[in-house]
């Protein structure tokens, strides 16, 4: 591709002014849908000069590279009145050049800020967004956002499914490895306000005070689960990943609203920063403005009005953790103008998200559960609390240490399982000091291994459940490969 010159101090403000401009996208990834190739087919439709570069080489991402290029073709067909150039592609390595001569670098969630390639765009001047900080910049009509260290995905959709109460069309994007921008053209030419619901990690919030800034606001619906010490590995401490979370009620408005978590100390003491209407969820307080238990029933709170949603005998959505997603699911939705009847059928039916305690299939009277999400000591010692069972537990766990403290999982995994089967890595070496001689320990340097020593352990009634509380980067490509892999070879035996 020969580059036109690069727009110095490009304006954000409108999507038209992508046309021709040069935008690196650092990070293409493996997802369908995700931030990389959403972003990449984006903006080849609005004819920016495109350069996509991953540490990953062209082995690695053939798929994805091909179902770029595939894109590419097609928009040449769809839109033969504009320039679609042809991207092109950086595998293997970066290269400051794609970073300090254009207009502007779309950093992949994935991506750490501390990059050496982004502080180098940083220093030029050059425009740092994410897919999320795009379409937030983008999309003028109402965003629900949410966000936590645990329940993030569970509340995210179970609030797109009471969402589609107002509209079937309602969209669930963001962190669940869908990219916003895949709906972003189709909405805006509709001009409508449609319901949408958008899962935030930690990197991509962080991608964000700009566009809030600029457009003056953040989230119409702020949600926050809970925050509890995660990815210690890519923040200095604590607190700083606690102030990436606070980034999502941190630019709002006094006209929009704040979901918190009154059970949770830290996230109680958030108050104090809160900019719009504060409304809680709680299993042990009543509040004002907000949703909890009374009673036996989960009821919302609004200015003096009470609202019975159900009994809480009839939600369908199982484990005590669970029930925080259920209250901070229905007072977002409360909020967004869903009605009752519709919130309360959706808690009657939704049982859970793949990927978190998901039960897989029972062989022989013996229960495989996937929660490979689990990937913090305190996601095990939830898991632990709903089916910890010391003479019928068996778990699998470990993986790469992300800078946390394991001693309240040592200590679940003591007290609830039978048998504990260590992946490889940091964070099993951590395990295995503190459970020795207190557990029956086993290893296995693969899913397979894994899951068939499981099966060798377990009896007639017994649990099996992959609950690895830590990174899985030295076997698999992420968690959601160590879930498929689990699927897969629990399906075999």
């Amino acid at each position: 591709m020969e580059r036109l010159k690069i727009k110095v101090g490009m304006d954000l403000s409108r999507i038209e002014n992508f046309k021709d401009a040069v935008v690196t996208v650092m990070g293409l990834g493996i997802y369908k849908q995700g931030s990389g190739l959403g972003t990449a087919k984006w903006l080849m439709r609005h004819g920016a000069q495109t350069v996509i570069t991953d540490l990953k080489d062209t082995t690695e991402l053939k798929e994805s590279v091909d179902l770029v290029m595939e894109w590419y073709n097609k928009y040449r067909e769809m839109y033969p009145d504009r320039t679609i150039y042809q991207p092109v592609f950086v595998l293997g390595e970066h290269r400051k050049e794609d970073f300090e001569n254009v207009d502007v670098v779309v950093q992949n969630p994935g991506v750490p800020s501390e990059s050496e390639y982004i502080q180098a765009a940083k220093a030029k001047g050059v425009h740092i967004e994410s897919d999320v900080s795009l379409f937030f910049r983008y999309y003028h009509y109402p965003v629900s956002a949410v966000t936590g260290t645990k329940g993030k995905t569970t509340t995210t959709l179970l609030l797109g499914e009471m969402f589609k109460g107002l509209d079937p069309k309602a969209i669930v994007a963001g962190n669940i490895r869908i990219s916003p921008l895949e709906f972003l053209d189709e909405l805006l030419e509709h001009n409508a306000s449609t319901p949408i619901v958008l899962e935030l990690s930690s990197w991509m919030l962080e991608s964000l005070p700009g566009a809030f800034v600029e457009l003056k606001h953040g989230p119409d619906i702020a949600v926050l689960t809970n925050v509890f010490p995660d990815h210690l590995n890519r923040y200095a401490s604590y607190e700083d990943y606690q102030k990436s979370k606070e980034i999502i009620f941190q630019y709002q408005r006094a006209d929009q609203f704040t979901v918190l978590n009154k059970d949770h100390e830290l996230v109680r003491s958030m108050a104090a920063r809160v900019h719009g209407q504060l409304f809680w969820f709680s299993k042990n307080y009543e509040a004002q403005n907000g949703c909890y238990v009374k009673e036996g029933d989960i009821v919302f709170h609004r200015d003096g009005d009470e609202f019975t949603i159900l009994p809480l005998k009839d939600v369908a959505l199982g484990g005590e953790h669970n029930l925080e997603n259920v209250l901070s699911a229905t007072c977002a939705a409360m909020l967004r103008g869903v009605t009752v009847e519709v919130i309360a059928k959706v808690l009657k039916e939704f049982k859970g998200v793949p990927d978190r305690q998901e039960l897989i299939r029972e062989v022989d009277e013996i229960s495989f559960i996937n929660d490979t999400a689990a990937t913090a000591p305190d996601a095990v010692v939830a898991a632990m609390k709903r089916f910890g069972d010391k003479e019928h537990l068996i778990v699998i766990a470990g993986g790469v240490d992300k800078k946390l403290v394991y001693d309240t999982m040592a200590e679940a995994l003591i007290q609830n399982t039978k048998a504990v089967i260590m992946f490889p890595g940091t964070a099993s070496d951590i395990l295995r000091e503190k459970i020795a001689g207190k557990v029956t320990m086993h290893t296995a340097d693969s899913m397979k291994e894994a899951v068939q020593k499981a099966r060798s352990l377990a009896k007639t009634g017994d649990t099996v459940i992959l609950s690895p509380g830590a990174s899985s980067f030295n076997m698999f490509k992420n968690e959601f490969d160590r879930g498929e892999q689990f699927r897969e070879e629990v399906r075999n035996l």
